[in-house]
């Protein structure tokens, strides 16, 4: 009697095991992919149009565009946050060059910063802001788009 519960504690705790290291081995496939299937948004700035993913969550947020080998010149992703606070982003597991604009409520363009990929360096908004647009290093350059310039789209408020 005391052989087989034994027996059956050690298969349990076998089977518990693999369990909890599928779980963990699953949990990192999912960390290294990047998240593809965001919600989208269009946006404008002036007169180049973007197709940019949502990052809304705190789990999408977080993740961001780690991991992603590329991504087409006309996409990005923007960060949304719930309250407008000073914003620093760095590009840990980030395998792209990228800029990221520091946006106001209204669309406007407070900085941008370019970041190199897989650093740790603080790259900060230079006053408070909602949202962060990361976009292939060089794209706003490369447009012509600076801090004061504007940004067209749903997710901005105007006032009129």
């Amino acid at each position: 009697m005391i052989f087989t519960l034994l027996s059956l504690v050690k298969r349990f705790l076998l089977i518990a095991s693999i369990a909890s290291l599928s779980a963990i081995s699953l949990t990192a496939k999912a960390q290294d992919a990047p998240q593809m299937n965001l919600e989208r948004v269009r946006l404008a700035a002036g007169m180049h149009r973007l197709d940019v993913q949502i990052a809304a969550t705190p789990e999408q947020r977080q993740i961001g565009l780690m991991f992603r080998k590329d991504m087409p010149q006309h996409e990005g992703m923007i960060f949304v946050f719930e309250q407008a606070t000073q914003q620093c982003f760095w590009m840990k597991n980030t395998l792209l060059p990228l800029s990221a604009a520091f946006i106001a409520d209204d669309g406007t363009i407070v900085n941008i910063e370019d970041m190199k990929p897989q650093t740790l360096n603080a790259h900060c908004s230079a006053k408070p802001v909602r949202y962060v647009l990361e976009m292939n290093q060089g794209w706003f350059a490369k447009k012509g788009i600076r801090a004061g310039a504007t940004l067209q789209g749903p997710l901005f408020q105007t006032s009129r």
